[in-house]
């Protein structure tokens, strides 16, 4: 049964909906509804007849117009994805309610990086005096090296690039597919996670307690989903990411971080940045003294191209034997790039 309560000449109608099923159940109990005169403080208990109770929602008329006037496709996917958050909230375990209550919690703040957020930015700039001198000559910053957040100051070699500026407290638990691998006595294969993975897999039987191997499954699982990302928006690399399955919050993360056209190819100035971000991850899990050969593979370049990489995030370079290690030191060093005048 479906009720609408409305008054006469108001934008505002109230939609009530109750189940037939809700009939057929056994009455245990029986509703009333209280109404209190406040003037002769008089409670009246009300019957409700039927035992039907209908939950009013409003509907504004000037609200479903706008919601008319949006593409179709955008209403229905928002409708769904409602309705799946609905449901999880009111029948699913906590465990997959705090999950969804994360990933909307880092939505909103990465809607704060978006297009329209500049014009306050602009207002405060106004008047400021520009020391072009410093500028010609200072170290260029994160957004023009294209390399992760980092810190110059880091006296510890963990903390020259931290690891919670690169993978986001909310984040590690879409990163257990790998710790429940090990814990299940399982390996990883070839067939679905990269070379340098698979060959640092008994890190996590090396490490010292949980938390540890949780850490170290969680960075070889950003560097999967990191990769397989690369090699879904690559000509050569599309079929390797035929069948991974991406988290949906990264997915949305890397197309926003790595600019991802609508010709779906990667940038060649985002996928510098890409190749940056593994290779610092790949630091993290080989106690920042890597060895470039198997990622190479991995990322299908050249290991002479992948050593500029290396120095440019400001690792230095050492052959040992027959193979070239790349070592990161702190504090970091990286080499100044001065901007020349231009001549009149």
């Amino acid at each position: 049964m479906q009720v609408v309560v409305g008054a006469g000449g108001s934008e505002v109608n109230f939609v009530g909906t109750n189940y037939s099923g809700e009939a057929t159940t056994p009455q245990i109990c029986q509703y009333g509804l209280g109404v209190l005169d406040k003037e002769t403080r008089i409670l009246r208990i009300v019957p409700i007849a039927g035992n039907r109770i209908f939950k009013l929602v409003p509907r504004i008329a000037s609200v479903e117009q706008s919601d008319k006037e949006l593409p179709e496709e955008v209403t229905e996917e928002a409708t769904k994805s409602d309705r799946a958050k609905q449901t999880t909230k009111m029948y699913s375990t906590k465990k997959n309610i705090k999950k969804d209550e994360k990933m909307d919690t880092l939505y909103t703040l990465r809607q704060t990086d978006e297009p329209g957020m500049e014009g306050d930015t602009d207002m405060k700039l106004k008047g400021v005096k520009v020391n072009t001198e410093a500028i010609e000559s200072a170290p260029v910053g994160t957004n023009d090296r294209n390399i992760p957040p980092y810190n110059m100051e880091a006296t510890v070699v963990e903390m020259a690039y931290p690891l919670d500026g690169i993978i986001l407290n909310g984040e590690w638990d879409y990163l257990v597919d790998i710790f429940e691998l090990a814990q299940a006595g399982h390996k990883v294969t070839p067939d679905a996670y990269p070379r340098f993975v698979c060959n640092r897999f008994h890190k996590l039987e090396e490490a010292e307690d949980d938390w540890n191997k949780r850490k170290i499954a969680g960075i070889l699982s950003y560097i999967t989903h990191l990769i397989k990302f690369k090699d879904k928006h690559s000509m050569d690399g599309v079929s390797l990411s035929k069948n991974h399955k991406f988290p949906s919050i990264l997915l949305q993360k890397f197309s926003s971080m790595f600019d991802i056209s609508s010709k779906k190819r990667i940038p060649e100035q985002k996928q510098n940045l890409l190749i940056s971000y593994i290779l610092v991850l790949c630091l993290f899990i080989d106690d920042f003294k890597s060895d470039p050969s198997d990622i190479a593979k991995d990322l299908r370049m050249d290991p002479l191209s992948l050593r500029t990489h290396y120095t440019y995030l400001g690792c230095k370079l050492a052959r040992e034997k027959t193979v070239v290690t790349a070592t990161l030191k702190v504090p970091l060093k990286f080499d100044i790039i001065k901007r020349k005048k231009r001549g009149r």
